[in-house]
């Protein structure tokens, strides 16, 4: 029998043993993560400023709009020559972590970013947030290919390339950090990868604050107090941010079939996508809705909006990226949230600021299955005041989204309804079929 001293101390050994494991194990991570977020954020910094000049360029030569065709067409043509696996985008970076399935190369990174700066240069519909998280996963699967991770490890550093990617694009890096850990599956996160995502995210936006980038963030114009009559018609505007998100997200997969069943050539397929946008743009009568249309966001925190904004965001988006332009949803989806919650205050008779503030997370949480995201989210961009609403649409409008999402590849490891039964490591994917 071991005595009681000696059997102390051999639980303080133990126990010390573990303690230095954990050390190690921590500034393993901290040191790789680093890596991912310096360069991530030094990639997200070329991009947002390639951005910014697509943008003024478009902006200040309205006749660009008219080689959205052409560019198109030669976007989807390098992706059917080069990018193999890499069209599949976001998709590809999720199956990784949960099937440990192909390899992200890492020329999806340049491949994204020429797409996307081509796509907002002529006029495209489309975000940034995907190709953020591309150019951080390619370079972080480099980076663990350079130290020759094991796949679980493997796992690790690809949540850290979305961490760094998403809080250096947006800079919010909690938001970002959150996004790496909860984005695979529905109703699960991955705490092993909470130091190395949170680093990786922290040190790729510092990077990118150092570089000069200044990252867009917006006051609310009064928060009602928590009342009864205030409270349901938050959970009213709640539901319809998860509906339109439903909306938003199933009108892009369906556009992405019918084009792809209808043009076997992918060049061609985006050409006409092209030449829809640019009657659209005219239909419309203006161009607000081209690019990011971040002046849209603005607007609804300081103005009343066109009732019908919301929906126009949304078809130019769903056909932009239906027909195989390359660019995130993200920022889209911030913008037909502001602009639906801007126009929904009318009707429930609230601050067109507060909803707006409601719908921009409320309509993100939605369609990308990641509510305490885009709780956190709500936090950094409009400060605390107001969090108990933010977690109430974030919840409610996750809910009401159904098992729909911009990401088909995302598990459902645990379903939105005990009544709802969901087969074993089904994905979104399950119920396109």
């Amino acid at each position: 029998m071991i005595k009681k001293n000696e059997q102390s101390k051999f639980t303080f050994l133990k126990n010390s043993n573990i303690s230095t494991i954990i050390g190690i194990s921590f500034l393993k991570w901290v040191f790789i993560s680093s890596i991912v977020g310096t360069l991530t954020g030094i990639a997200a910094t070329l991009f947002l400023k390639s951005l910014e000049i697509a943008t003024g360029l478009r902006n200040n030569n309205p006749w660009l709009l008219f080689l959205l065709p052409v560019g198109g067409a030669f976007v989807s043509f390098i992706y059917s020559k080069y990018g193999k696996s890499s069209s599949k985008g976001n998709n590809l970076i999720i199956d990784k972590i949960n099937e440990n399935a192909d390899n992200i190369p890492l020329r999806m990174a340049p491949l994204v970013f020429l797409g996307t700066f081509i796509t907002h240069l002529f006029g495209g519909s489309a975000g940034r947030e995907g190709t953020g998280v591309q150019i951080g996963a390619s370079i972080s699967e480099g980076i663990g290919r350079l130290f020759r991770l094991d796949k679980i490890d493997t796992k690790i550093i690809l949540m850290c390339g979305i961490s760094s990617g998403f809080g250096s694009v947006f800079g919010t890096p909690l938001a970002g950090t959150i996004f790496g850990l909860e984005v695979a599956a529905l109703g699960a996160m991955n705490y092993s990868g909470l130091i190395p995502c949170f680093t990786a995210a922290f040190v790729g936006n510092w990077v990118t604050e150092i570089l000069g980038i200044h990252h867009s963030h917006y006051n609310i114009l009064g928060i009602p107090d928590i009342t009864y009559p205030i409270v349901l018609k938050v959970i009213i505007a709640s539901i319809l941010f998860g509906l339109i998100s439903k909306l938003f997200s199933e009108l892009t997969h369906k556009l992405k079939a019918i084009f792809s069943y209808s043009f076997e050539n992918t060049a061609f397929k985006s050409a006409v996508g092209g030449v829809i946008i640019i009657i659209l743009t005219y239909i419309v009568g203006t161009r607000d809705y081209l690019g990011l249309s971040i002046p849209l966001i603005a607007d609804s925190f300081t103005q009343q909006v066109s009732p019908f904004a919301f929906l126009n965001k949304l078809i130019f988006t769903s056909l932009t990226l239906g027909t195989g332009f390359q660019g995130g949803e993200v920022t889209p989806l911030f913008v037909i949230g502001s602009t639906f919650g801007n126009t929904l205050s009318s009707i429930l008779h609230i601050s067109p600021s507060f909803l707006a503030c409601l719908g921009l997370i409320g309509v993100f949480a939605g369609a990308t299955n990641a509510p305490i995201t885009s709780f956190i989210l709500g936090i950094e961009m409009f400060g605390s005041q107001g969090s108990e609403y933010m977690f109430m649409t974030c919840a409610i409008s996750y809910l009401f989204s159904g098992h729909s999402g911009i990401y088909i590849s995302q598990k459902i490891n645990t379903s939105k309804s005990r009544l709802i039964e969901v087969p074993k490591d089904a994905t979104l994917s399950h119920y396109r079929k």
